[in-house]
């Protein structure tokens, strides 16, 4: 039966960290007219979130339930035999875990699948192609900007798939008051990136730069915006956490390390620094003075490519001497930040797409770019990964395993940011 025809549609949300759960249980919200909360489940595996950071991203009085790819399978299943299954399900995922899990979906065969919508958490500036193309096959691949769906569509166009499902929106999470300055504030924030800038000594760098500045400007709140505590993993692994580098130098008062929602830090933020964090885009958005950081260059690896010709480029020498840079309009008007006021439609035409689909008297079957006859050297391998076999034994959870399991990801965490960086020194002499 079409979800039009029901009072209640029915959503679920798959998320693999908890920026994403963040990006898909808003985008849930916003694509679709459902009034009940999104059923969450969040992705069990190397950067499966605490409590502590999905209550911080402050998107739903709900806890996810943490799951493996094939028990999210069996709760679809499970949900259709009880008749009341999902309308919409967003996988707010990698790319491979995407497509494994457009494969398990279409192996359930089911008598109505729901309809299927991914996208990309923030910034796309690496693995652009590879990544679309492992999240072809959704019926809806949301394009945060005019820019990216552009690109989206030129990939898939390019390789002779279809392009139809690519639909233009905008990140789900930009909104907040416009920025006003008040008088005696003067607050700098630098949005910290687990993995940008990737080094020991790039990172050692940007934290010197900050507490120089910090030093040059006593009467300015300088703030460092963290991610994640020490011992947590976000989208991303930080092998060089920011706050046991700085146990290595001595700060002024007027700088503070802070945690928390970056909405709410940027309500007093009258400066936001960044290599290419997508907090960028969530303080232009609020026209907020931002600026992009070149010192370690303008380099892919770095993601700040993505912002040339935005007007925002600058170094520390030149935000010591007091620089504010004024973005570019036109660049602005191609990025999806509507800080022109028109962020309230961005999302219009995604949910006419997704009200269209549950208005059909059925899907068509779920068709991925990638199969055995396109990939049959690459799918294998990543379906393989995933082992979303929903026929094997669901294992019984216990209290012994879920102390194993919390073990063995104490112990990957210390070996990514312990063990690897003494071996890497050592490879190094």
């Amino acid at each position: 039966m079409p979800a039009s025809t029901r009072e209640a549609v029915r959503v679920a949300v798959l998320a693999d960290s908890d920026t994403r759960w963040k990006w898909g249980a808003l985008t849930a919200r916003r694509i679709t007219t459902a009034t009940a909360e999104p059923t969450g489940f969040v992705l069990r595996g190397r950067a499966t979130p605490t409590e502590r950071q999905l209550a911080e991203t402050g998107v739903s009085t709900t806890t996810p339930r943490e799951v493996t790819g094939a028990e999210f399978l069996r709760a679809v299943r499970d949900a259709e035999t009880r008749g009341e299954g999902y309308d919409v399900v967003v996988l707010a995922l990698v790319g491979g875990t995407v497509r494994a899990v457009l494969q398990g979906l279409a192996d359930l065969g089911l008598e109505r699948r729901p309809v299927v919508v991914t996208g990309y958490v923030g910034v796309v500036y690496e693995k652009l192609t590879d990544g679309l193309l492992l999240r072809h096959g959704a019926d809806v691949v949301l394009a945060n900007s005019r820019h990216d769906a552009e690109r989206f569509r030129a990939v898939y166009e390019g390789v002779g798939a279809g392009a139809d499902s690519v639909v233009e929106a905008a990140l789900p999470f930009l909104g907040g008051a416009p920025h006003t300055p008040e008088a005696g504030r003067d607050t700098l924030v630098f949005a910290a990136q687990p993995s940008v800038p990737v080094t020991r000594n790039e990172r050692a760098y940007v934290l010197r730069r900050l507490i120089e500045h910090a030093r040059l400007h006593p009467g300015r709140e300088v703030l460092l915006k963290l991610r994640s505590k020490p011992g947590e993993h976000t989208t991303h692994l930080e092998e060089y956490p920011f706050q046991k580098l700085v146990r290595e130098l001595d700060p002024p008062a007027n700088f503070q390390l802070v945690y928390g929602h970056m909405g709410e830090v940027l309500d007093r933020t009258d400066l936001l620094v960044t290599v290419s964090s997508t907090a960028a885009l969530e303080a232009l958005h609020r026209r907020i003075p931002t600026a992009i950081l070149t010192d370690l260059g303008v380099r892919e690896v770095l993601g700040n490519h993505h912002f040339v010709g935005s007007g925002l480029l600058a170094s520390f020498d030149r935000l010591d001497k007091g620089l504010a840079p004024t973005p570019d309009e036109t660049w602005l008007a191609r990025q999806g930040v509507a800080s022109d006021g028109s962020y309230d439609a961005a999302f219009d035409a995604a949910r006419d797409r997704v009200t269209e689909l549950l208005a059909l008297p059925a899907l068509p079957p779920i068709t991925p770019y990638y199969t055995t006859e396109t990939a049959p050297g690459y799918l294998p391998g990543i379906l393989a990964r995933h082992r979303l076999d929903v026929t094997a034994p669901e294992p019984r959870e216990s209290g012994l395993r879920k102390v194993v399991r919390e073990a063995a990801r104490g112990a990957y965490r210390h070996g990514v940011q312990r063990v690897a960086p003494v071996i890497r020194r050592l490879g190094e002499l």
